[in-house]
């Protein structure tokens, strides 16, 4: 056979697929936009479910594809063998309904020997063992020996996941010779050793599952194959290993460069580390291309998970400097002329990869004391497993995520109690749904029940504002009532309505309710079930069921609708100036403001916050149409239209579409042209969570009072600095000036000051041993003016321990600062500091050349005094 590299073996799959009529289709992305239930794509069939289900029409009835996928199951896993991988490439070609098992067992056996030129010889196929259907054909078309053909139970076999579409599989091998055998007689497909290679799967979905488990034939069976590149890879290039085929092995090779260290193809530590870090930087780097951020929960925690092993197996490997980022592009270079998102956004790659390992750096080596210390205390109380609790701190303060720090402590010979740790995180979820539920005061809801009996309400609120309705029932404390009268509140259930309710981020209508015999204001509309539930107040009369006049708040619904279109241009020139890693994680629109979250990873320059802001102004001046259609939701995906991940849409969904600019799904009010918006301001910028910004912004009138208020402002700001306006900027940087001067000087006042003391300080020293022990108490000041102090003490004296504290309230701050001839001798600050502070009823800790803590009582700093000279006298320091 002819070595093949991972790049070209792709090529030629899709080639001669092409050439047997299947439409090449390139990889979709690893978050799937129809399956929501699926955390990561982890095979080449998983985005084709719509194809095979019926739900969606494809392209072609025969496709071929080269699926990038993730698999998360084996993460721990991966690095400690050489086979486990969480990203992959799969191979596929895929039948929906057109050519059956003789075209795929001839065309795939036609790929394996006549193009790629493996020995017919030395492969082997496995069927389901009552599939005598594929066996006949392995005999008759490629004329393949029955004794090296061999029947499967279902569990090997069998494809199928409950009920509905499901069949027998076959798969071909490649005896990779008897020097990599077991050496049984009996050594054949299906053994456990590594002489046979499995490499391509064919799935005959053939029969639909029944409730009762009995099997009916499909009308049309389809095809679904899948075969690992990778693995492909090792065959075609006589390796034993994934790391070792050209592309892995680019990256390993980078890895080893960077980290100084051999790599002997083993089970060593070393070996362990560089496979952990080539397969995840890869992993890492395709998923954030894909618009993957790092979170705390799903494929946002996956990322992070991957992110934080990796880069602690750096630290492993000796490297204390962020280091993926740099290795992200060995990725890229080798995979982008098949995946060219790669190099479009590598900046983005780079920056995302930069920003998390760099936050996870700043932890890192002090989780890493308070993991040891954590294993260290229950080995005195013989215990070998940490708790719960501390798996909580870790995770919760220091950014460990459970499953490192499990891998950590099974490497020192320790265990974890994760139950415990998932109760306490279900503990913090439940207290933060209870303060949530404690804020929200919208009880009027409640109970449900009382809308069963009413038919869906009918929505007119596009078209219509004003209209005639049937009353069909009042509800009032949960419960249908027959009236409402002057004064009460409750809800109103119509048959059709103009009040838009509540959803899609926009705020419910408000508006009016009269009858012959009442009026009521409507303060708010909702969805309950399948009813648009209003909320009124009962201005006058008796409300009661028959006919009604409704009418919307039209100056409300407008403003409104004038920031639900700009919430969707705003969305569009994030992306463009930001880049195409942008997404909607939220939004709320209100007639006064917008406020629209979304992906991003750091705050937002003015330049760029500016640049946004004047393409959402010019797209507004253009005076385009603004487009609101209805189509099938399959159409809206092929013009572009921009859908939200995680919301449900039906069959038929609605457009809103503002022409060479953008198309998203919407079922929110819109204006009819985007001039009706008059213009945007952003009023704020910032984050709400870990890679999410918000925005929030005015539009039309509000932006007026906006200006008019900072007209104000500048206007009382130079009054106040007894300037002219143009003259405000100059007249406070003149002010600044001389606050920082004056700063200046008693800052100098106070550090002579602190010196002058410092030398009582170290006369009065205490000798214990060789160390010279400096105890200093002062009235109110500043952590950073002890740590001025320590830093004046450590530069004087070689052999010094300093303790000083500072008057703070009715407490005091503590430093702890220890000489670097010290540290060596295995005097460690940060251990002695808790000692100290606990002394006195506080707590701290630190860093072994410097620590601070706080106790809440000043007067008893004397005892925090004597305990360092305990420690000092006793050699307890360098424990």
């Amino acid at each position: 056979m002819e070595y093949r590299g991972v790049n070209e073996l792709r090529t030629m799959f899709e080639d001669f697929f092409v050439s047997k009529e299947h439409y090449p289709r390139g990889s979709f992305p690893l978050v799937s936009e129809k399956d929501k239930s699926l955390l990561l794509v982890n095979s080449g069939m998983a985005p084709l479910k719509p194809y095979f289900s019926g739900a969606e029409t494809p392209p072609s009835k025969r496709m071929t594809t080269c699926q990038k996928c993730i698999r998360t199951g084996d993460i721990d896993n991966v690095g400690r063998t050489d086979r486990h991988a969480t990203f992959f490439e799969m191979l596929g070609n895929f039948s929906f309904g057109d050519y059956f098992k003789r075209e795929a067992i001839q065309w795939g056996w036609e790929f394996a020997t006549q193009v790629l030129g493996m020995p017919e010889d030395k492969l082997w196929a496995t069927i389901y063992e009552e599939d005598d259907e594929a066996f006949d054909l392995w005999r008759e078309v490629v004329d393949m020996p029955a004794e090296k053909i061999v029947r499967l139970g279902k569990e090997d076999n069998f494809w199928e996941i409950g009920t509905g579409p499901c069949g027998p599989c076959s798969e071909v091998y490649f005896d990779r010779g008897e020097e990599r055998g077991c050496g049984k007689e009996d050594c054949r497909p299906g053994c456990d050793c590594d002489r046979y290679l499995e490499f391509w799967n064919y799935v005959f979905t053939q029969f639909d599952k029944q409730e009762d488990g009995s099997y009916v034939p499909l009308v049309h069976p389809n095809i679904d194959t899948g075969m690992g590149l990778e693995r492909l890879a090792c065959i075609m290039q006589n390796v034993d290993s994934i790391y070792a085929v050209d592309t892995i092995r680019a990256i390993l090779d980078e890895v080893v460069r960077i980290t100084g260290r051999e790599y002997k193809e083993g089970a060593g530590e070393d070996d362990v580390s560089i496979r952990v870090i080539t397969d995840h930087v890869r992993a890492v780097s395709f998923m954030i291309a894909d618009g993957i951020m790092p979170s705390n929960e799903g494929r946002g925690y996956v990322l992070r998970r991957l992110l934080r092993r990796a880069a602690r197996h750096g630290r492993l490997l000796g490297l204390r400097q962020p280091f993926l980022a740099d290795l992200s592009a060995t990725v890229v270079e080798i995979s982008k002329s098949a995946y060219p998102e790669l190099e479009e956004r590598y900046d983005h790659i780079r920056k995302i990869i930069s920003v998390e390992e760099e936050k996870f750096a700043k932890t890192i080596d002090q989780g890493s004391d308070i993991l040891d210390e954590y294993i260290a205390e229950n080995a005195k109380s013989g215990s070998g497993e940490l708790t719960g609790e501390q798996l909580f701190k870790l995770y919760d303060t220091y950014g460990f995520p459970p499953e490192l720090t499990r891998e950590i402590a099974e490497e020192k010979g320790c265990t974890v109690d994760e139950e415990g740790f998932y109760r306490r995180m279900n503990e913090q979820r439940d207290m933060a749904r209870a303060a949530r539920k404690m804020d929200d005061g919208n009880g009027w809801s409640e109970n449900e029940e009382a809308y069963t009996a009413f038919p869906d309400t009918v929505f007119v609120g596009y078209e219509q504002k004003s209209i005639a309705a049937n009353i069909l029932g009042l509800i009032r404390h949960g419960r249908l009532v027959d009236s409402l009268e002057e004064g009460e509140e409750g809800v109103v259930v119509l048959d059709r309505t103009p009040f838009y309710a509540e959803g899609g981020g926009q705020i419910g209508d408000r508006g009016r309710i009269e009858t012959a015999d009442a009026r009521a204001e409507v303060l708010d509309t909702v969805h309950i079930k399948q009813v648009h539930a209003h909320k009124v107040r009962v201005e006058a009369g008796s409300l009661s069921v028959g006919e009604a006049q409704v009418s919307i708040d039209e100056l409300r619904r407008n403003a409104t609708a004038r920031n639900h279109t700009a919430t969707h241009l705003l969305h569009k020139a994030l992306k463009q100036v930001l880049g195409a890693h942008v997404e909607q994680s939220g939004s709320y629109v209100m007639p006064d403001l917008l406020r629209f979250d979304f992906t991003h990873y750091e705050s937002l320059s003015q330049a760029q916050i500016q640049e946004i802001e004047d393409i959402v102004n010019r797209e507004i001046l253009a005076f385009k149409q603004v487009q609101k259609q209805i189509m099938p939701i399959v159409e809206a995906r092929q013009l572009g239209a921009v859908a939200l991940f995680g919301e449900k849409y039906g069959e038929t969904v609605r457009v809103i579409s503002i022409p060479e600019f953008s198309a998203e799904l919407c079922g929110g009010t819109h204006v009819d042209n985007t001039g009706q918006i008059g213009s945007i301001r952003i009023t704020s910028e910032g984050s709400v969570a870990a890679g999410i910004r918000r925005i929030e912004a005015v539009t039309g009138a509000a932006v007026s009072v906006l200006l008019r208020s900072e007209q104000e402002l500048v206007r009382e700001m130079a009054d106040a600095l007894k300037a002219n306006r143009n003259d405000i900027v100059y007249k406070a940087e003149q002010l600044m000036e001389e606050t920082r001067s004056l700063r200046k000087e008693l800052d100098s006042s106070k550090r002579a000051a602190a010196v002058s003391s410092l030398d009582d300080m170290i006369q009065n020293a205490e000798i214990i041993g060789d160390v010279k022990l400096i105890l200093g108490a002062t009235g109110p000041a500043s952590v950073e003016e002890l740590r001025v102090l320590s830093d004046e003490i450590r530069q004087r004296e070689k052999r010094a321990i300093a303790v000083l504290a500072a008057q703070k309230d009715e407490g005091a701050s503590l430093i702890v600062s220890v000489a670097d001839a010290l540290m060596d001798e295995g005097y460690h600050a940060g251990k002695m500091i808790k000692d100290i502070a606990r002394a006195a009823g506080g707590g701290g800790g630190g860093k072994a050349n410097m620590a601070q803590a706080g106790i809440g009582d000043f007067s008893r700093i004397d005892e925090a005094f004597a305990e360092a000279k305990r420690l000092i006298g006793s050699d307890a320091g360098s424990r």
